[in-house]
């Protein structure tokens, strides 16, 4: 333990002071991270999207025919998670979904004309939230490896742990 981490009795402490969310990293991760989504969501909702939607058409937009795993590996997010969105997106017709002919358990996501289309409609999102957060693109670019390095050390700490 590091000093001032432990209880009066010596027992350790619970962290922070008791209540104190302003010293918790975690706390200010999750507030940042919903602040972003509520700039989002006016700026998507003309297009019809939901910010994880918006994510899955951000990977597709840069490659068209990725494949459910490809979606599932760049977002992080489990197929569960995804499967819905996918689900959602084609319905709206802005995606299909269509099996490999060389390997028929690969599922490819193609862009229809409307999914393509939507992306120049979406060009103006990145300015917005840039200007949103109120940071230079060197600090933005500190902010992205600092978040990267700290995505990284968690994920290995708990997939030791699990």
């Amino acid at each position: 333990m590091t000093p001032g981490t432990q209880g009066a009795a010596g027992s350790p402490a619970q962290g922070p002071a008791a209540g104190a969310l302003s010293e918790l990293l975690c706390f200010h991760l999750y507030t940042a991270s919903r602040s972003l989504t509520a700039v989002y969501r006016p700026l998507l909702e003309p297009l019809g999207l939901t910010y994880p939607q918006y994510l899955v058409m951000l990977v597709l937009w840069r490659h068209d025919g990725s494949t459910v795993r490809d979606v599932v590996d760049q977002l992080q997010l489990d197929y569960n998670t995804v499967s819905p969105l996918l689900k959602r997106l084609e319905a709206r017709g802005l995606l299909s979904r269509r099996r490999r002919a060389d390997d028929e358990r690969t599922v490819e996501l193609v862009l229809t004309g409307e999914g393509r289309a939507l992306r120049a409609r979406a060009r103006h999102i990145p300015g917005a939230i840039g200007e949103a957060v109120g940071i230079d693109g060197s600090a933005v670019g500190a902010l992205q490896r600092t978040l990267r390095e700290v995505t990284a050390s968690a994920s290995a700490y708990a997939a030791d742990k699990a």
